[in-house]
């Protein structure tokens, strides 16, 4: 019996997979690319949902920012199930309904920590949340600044995993 598929279309043996390799072809994975850590990771092939930053700021200012709260729940759920790591959706969805004030740094915390576990640079961290926090109140600038960020970030994160 052979580690090689006899043809690409044809699963390999799972007889002869071994941790941290790809049977299919010999490969080493990096799993740690995923998980930040050793170990296996949660569920590696699930990825989120692009959701698009001016539908989803749309609908928050028409549910008057009830929307923010399930697009909190939503993303943050998503991160959780594709790292294994993070608040997810239940925290998220208490917090931000109790203390608010803090989803913008957690968010964009967690959004470039996924960035991180690949060995990229972040393009958005807690600090970002201080464009919410120092001009939320003027216009909502410093909400919308935030978010386009964050929100971009984070669907260029699931398009780099192959999300459309």
């Amino acid at each position: 019996m052979t580690d090689q598929p006899t043809s690409p279309l044809e699963p390999p043996d799972p007889r002869s997979a071994v941790p941290g390799t790809d049977p299919a072809y010999g490969e080493q994975r990096d799993v740690q690319a995923y998980a930040g850590g050793p170990g296996p990771v949660a569920m590696p092939d699930q990825i989120g949902r692009i959701r698009s930053t001016g539908t989803c700021f749309l609908l928050m200012i028409v549910t008057l920012g009830i929307y923010s709260w399930v697009w909190y729940f939503k993303t943050h759920d998503e991160m959780k199930r594709h790292t294994g790591e993070g608040i997810g959706g239940g925290i998220a969805l208490v917090l931000a309904i109790f203390v608010g004030i803090v989803m913008p740094f957690l968010n964009s915390n967690e959004v470039g920590r996924l960035y991180e576990r690949r060995g990229q640079k972040a393009p958005v961290t807690a600090l970002t949340g201080l464009w919410a926090l120092l001009l939320g109140w003027v216009f909502f600038l410093g909400l919308i600044v935030w978010f386009v960020k964050t929100n971009g970030a984070l669907n260029d994160y699931w398009r780099s995993l192959g999300a459309h």
